[in-house]
């Protein structure tokens, strides 16, 4: 049997109408959304298959995601006995890592999730936060420029490592858009300031590291059935202390996905995505010659288990 490792998207990956084909022909999708429905007084049918703004808000985006991950991987379980040799998600996708670690119950998850939205909204409320994409620059480069704006007094700051020439910055908007022109003459593709109204991963989000902490300790598990990898270290952990500790800091410090696979790669065979979309699968392209399989509907799922099965 192949050597495998679980891994999950964070923010970016929602659209309207995920989870659709689960819902319609699995049970098990029908009890967990209805069961996180109840869980958060949020109807998940609505906010997951129908048009709305709420999709869009942190902290409605992140359970959302969450749910259509954790339901794309219970049904992959029930139908395919296979033990990853890890597990990886990517910001928020971290989250929907440790339920498939058996680190914590989905539902707690949710909550937990759904409260780091806020807490992360809250702690960017009026601040004027925002995150921009850069595309055509060395990760040093990027980081000399960051460092050199912060000493003259800007908020910015390296969030996301996607994969060679592909970062995310995150800070106060107006100082991001101060420095499109600085990043292109530097040999930058595209910056891009995103419209986004939080700076994930960065020293903006200090209040919501305080705010979240004791949920973790209250809603985490000490029980992992295989090793999680930090975004933060682009290691493996498996204790709730590690993770209460790691997941605190990944609040305020750059997601090092790209590391991760890098770092991880000789151990697998191949990677799974689960989840709406190929987010990953796309960025994993870049980074490694190892495939990557998705999990996203039905078909797909039927799809991944018969390559695993070759």
């Amino acid at each position: 049997m192949k050597k495998v490792a679980f891994i999950f998207p964070g923010q970016g990956s929602q659209k309207v109408g995920m989870g659709k084909d689960f819902f319609d022909n699995s049970d098990i999708a029908k009890e967990m959304i209805s069961k996180a429905s109840d869980r958060l007084g949020i109807d998940f049918k609505e906010l997951l298959f129908e048009e709305n703004e709420m999709l869009g808000k942190t902290e409605y985006t992140q359970p959302a995601i969450l749910l259509v991950s954790s339901i794309a991987n219970a049904i992959f379980k029930d139908k395919c006995n296979v033990k990853p040799e890890f597990v990886l998600g990517h910001s928020l996708g971290e989250f929907s890592a440790l339920v498939s670690a058996g680190a914590i119950d989905y539902l707690d998850a949710i909550e937990l999730v759904h409260k780091r939205g806020k807490f992360m909204n809250d702690a960017c409320s009026g601040s004027g936060a925002g995150m921009m994409a850069l595309v055509g620059l060395d990760d040093t480069k990027v980081e000399e420029i960051c460092e050199n704006q912060r000493k003259s007094g800007l908020k910015v700051w390296p969030a996301n490592y996607n994969m060679d020439g592909q970062l995310v910055l995150a800070g106060l908007k107006d100082d991001l858009e101060s420095l499109v022109d600085t990043f292109k003459e530097a040999g930058a593709k595209r910056a891009i300031v995103l419209d986004m109204s939080v700076a994930s991963h960065c020293e903006l989000l200090e209040s919501a590291v305080e705010n979240l902490r004791p949920y973790l300790e209250e809603y985490l598990l000490d029980t992992f059935d295989v090793d999680t990898i930090s975004n933060v270290t682009a290691q493996a952990y498996n204790t709730k202390e590690e993770a209460i500790d790691l997941l605190s800091e990944q609040l305020i410090n750059p997601v090092k996905y790209k590391h991760s696979i890098l770092s991880k790669e000789s151990d697998v065979d191949l990677f799974i995505e689960f989840g709406n979309g190929i987010v990953l699968k796309g960025l994993n392209r870049k980074i490694t010659k190892k495939a990557t399989l998705n999990v996203s509907d039905m078909s797909s799922l039927e799809k991944t288990i018969e390559a695993l099965n070759e």
